[in-house]
């Protein structure tokens, strides 16, 4: 299992505001989903080992921040052509599976990952009432076959952080771990 740390985008970075569809044609515009104290946009697929390690986890991660008045969302922008158990009609069975009650969008053309720096799966991207990213990074220590615990406890302390209108410090923000995004060629 291939091992790739996320880019890190540069914190302030304003939310890329795209519009991209789900599985079932309804499109989204990001700022759409925006809660009262800001938006995870989270980078995910179907298949890779990292995130349905995670993926149980998603729907417990969902409920808390919506608690603080953070909503998500989630984007594959793998190449299906290649990669066909991430195309559109898998990830409504996952998204059906793990009872995602977020967008879960598709990045046919990955330029939305492109915007974001996106570099694995899964990927984590929080940004605050204003639009501006605050944390970028891993969900939690646990990686499939270390024995930590999914938690979430990394990118919920920094939400709980934006919720009460203060910033994540920067050197507590770790790259997220996953597989690579499977670009086209």
């Amino acid at each position: 299992m291939a091992r790739t740390p996320s880019n890190m985008l540069p914190l302030g970075t304003e939310l890329p505001d795209t519009t991209l569809p789900d599985p079932a044609g309804e499109t989204w515009k990001l700022s759409q989903r925006m809660g009262d104290k800001g938006l995870v946009v989270m980078f995910i697929c179907n298949h890779c080992p990292f995130v349905l390690h995670i993926a149980p986890f998603l729907e417990t991660l969902n409920d808390r921040l919506n608690e603080i008045g953070i909503r998500c969302i989630a984007i594959s922008s793998n190449d299906v052509k290649e990669y066909p158990a991430d195309s559109p009609e898998k990830m409504a069975q996952f998204a059906k599976e793990y009872k995602l009650a977020f967008p879960y969008l598709y990045d046919e053309t990955q330029r939305v990952a492109k915007s974001f720096d996106a570099a694995c799966t899964p990927d984590f991207y929080l940004f605050d009432r204003n639009k501006r990213l605050v944390y970028r990074g891993q969900l939690d220590d646990s990686r499939p076959g270390n024995d930590i615990p999914v938690t979430g406890k990394d990118l919920l302390a920094a939400a709980e952080l934006v919720a009460r209108g203060e910033q994540p410090p920067e050197d507590q923000q770790r790259p997220s771990l996953g597989c690579n995004i499977k670009w086209k060629s």
